[in-house]
């Protein structure tokens, strides 16, 4: 019994450490794929395949040496490929290898996850402030997360609420209310605007005021849905979401990815309450966690717990006082908020939508 015993610890001992091992080789390649996309080597070899590190260097203005350990790494971890590996180090010639200049470089493709990299960076700068939260309480803002965060996260976000008029276009109460004659909704935690612009490209008719407390992404939404020639129909306003009754009524009030990130949802969906109009939809949009919490969960749980510890929770409770709802926020936890907010229930509209649920408040 006793060898056995000692024969389970030492294999529970192994796979962790091989587990520890492995997570470290992951980030690893995660840093140096958020290393290779700011330098734009990647870009570069998707233009010319085959570049040897004085020529990648020279093309992207960096230094050849770092170049060449980039280079051999990323052909080490099976990112790029190499024609001859037994020519000398100065020779040698890279490229990408399949499939990946669709996820690092493709900003249309649901694939694209080159943000992730960004994210990790972001929240690997802010350490220190982290884990002063950690230990004090109080918490790191989208503010403090800074640029790569928040493009980060609009552009991984862009793909999927491209996608936003064919989802709702099956579900026909959301869809009436989009095509109604001069219908105007509301976009609350509207970010860079990549939702409202894409529901207004689909909709001719449809006015969007997006809302959110961020300056520079209410910045880049103004310019973003002027390139996109739609800013005639869509405006966005520096404000919080709590006030939205001041701007409304709406047809429709809806909050993409946004809800558990907010310091105070009850009074949001209290707002929305009072905002929406007679026969109107209020649609949120946030992550497709389980209904319960489970040891061992899947991948993208797991996913979503590492979000919420060094972004979202830490971002929720730089505000005081707050829900600190983190990413992980449930099915009850969505209905427990709506009723305290004077609304009856949830109802499901679409389970999964990539790592995202779609619920009517109702």
């Amino acid at each position: 019994m006793t060898t056995t015993l000692t024969q389970t610890s030492a294999d529970a001992t192994a796979a962790f450490a091989d587990r520890m091992m492995a997570a470290t080789l992951g980030w690893m390649d995660v840093m140096a794929i958020h290393l290779g996309s700011q330098l734009g080597w990647y870009a570069a070899l998707e233009e010319r395949s085959g570049s040897t590190a004085e020529e990648l260097a020279t093309r992207t203005r960096t230094d050849p040496r770092y170049a060449r350990e980039w280079l051999e790494q990323q052909a080490a971890g099976g990112i790029l490929v190499v024609e001859d590996e037994r020519a000398d180090a100065a020779s040698r010639r890279f490229s990408l290898a399949p499939g990946v200049g669709e996820v690092l470089l493709d900003r249309t493709s649901l694939s694209y996850l080159e943000p992730l990299a960004r994210m990790a960076a972001a929240a690997a700068e802010q350490l220190p402030a982290l884990l002063h939260a950690y230990r004090e309480g109080g918490g790191v803002s989208w503010e403090q997360l800074g640029i790569h965060a928040r493009e980060a996260q609009a552009d991984m976000n862009r793909p999927w609420f491209e996608q936003l008029p064919r989802v709702f276009g099956g579900v026909e109460r959301i869809h009436t209310v989009l095509r109604r004659p001069g219908a105007r909704i509301a976009d609350i935690g509207a970010g860079a605007g990549w939702s409202a612009i894409s529901l207004a490209q689909s909709y001719p008719q449809l006015q969007v005021v997006g809302f959110d407390i961020d300056e520079a992404s209410v910045e880049a939404a103004r310019v973003n849905a002027a390139e996109a020639g739609v800013s005639d129909r869509v405006v966005f306003l520096l404000a919080d979401a709590a006030l939205l009754a001041e701007h409304g009524p709406f047809d429709g009030v809806f909050a993409f990815e946004c809800l558990h990130d907010m310091p105070h949802p009850v009074e949001v969906l209290a707002a929305a309450k009072a905002a929406v109009a007679e026969g109107g939809v209020v649609v949120v949009m946030d992550e497709a966690a389980a209904d319960r919490f489970a040891p061992d969960a899947s991948d993208l749980e797991r996913l979503l717990y590492g979000f919420s510890l060094f972004v979202c929770l830490p971002d929720g409770m730089s505000h005081r006082p707050s829900a600190a709802t983190g990413t992980v926020m449930r099915p009850d936890t969505l209905r427990e908020y709506a009723r305290a907010a004077g609304w009856t229930d949830i109802d499901i509209l679409v389970p999964e939508f990539g790592l995202w649920r779609f619920y009517e408040i109702v």
